[in-house]
């Protein structure tokens, strides 16, 4: 039996895992995480790319889930906070946010955790920010920068200072 027209196979690595499935060309990468292969890191919060909360790696690179079709990420590594540890401890951002107190309700953790790995890992290669200094030399992680890149992440319980804090003592680790 053929496919229809508005759907393809696409195959993602979550978290480690290959996952093969058959999505409509209109599905969220959001909504085939936790819709179709069970991923309840990412969150649902606006539904539209304004808090941050879905933010998953794809190759590396932070998004904003609920962008991102499913099927553009087909043959993508897709990292939600789930994947980042080793399975015996966490990662060295969501330790340190565990360490800082850097969360009150949790609900926007995991998208926060996820931006800011994905955040580290652009500072590290000397992308700038619109804060930054200069914008040829590596950035230099202070909190107004911090605090710049990670601006589309929002949390409603206000745990702003925590977290830049934990981002800070995870970036020199």
């Amino acid at each position: 039996m053929s496919q229809p027209l508005h759907a393809s196979d696409v195959t993602l690595e979550v978290d480690g895992h290959e996952r093969s499935l058959t999505v409509d060309h209109r599905l969220t990468l959001l909504d085939a995480l936790r819709e179709r292969l069970g991923a309840t890191a990412p969150k649902k919060g606006c539904d539209h790319g304004q808090c941050g909360s879905c933010t998953v790696l794809v190759d590396g690179r932070r998004v904003t889930s609920c962008l991102t079709f499913a099927v553009a990420a087909d043959g993508a590594r897709v990292t939600t906070a789930a994947g980042l540890g080793d399975g015996e401890s966490l990662h060295p951002v969501a330790q340190a946010f565990q360490d800082e107190d850097a969360f009150q309700c949790g609900y926007c953790t995991p998208g926060q955790i996820c931006s800011a790995v994905g955040m580290l890992d652009e500072a590290k290669s000397g992308a700038p920010s619109f804060v930054s200094d200069d914008l040829e030399a590596s950035p230099e992680l202070t909190d107004a920068e911090i605090r710049e890149r990670m601006s589309g992440n929002l949390c409603r319980c206000a745990a702003y200072p925590n977290i830049v804090s934990a981002i800070g003592k995870a970036a020199v680790r």
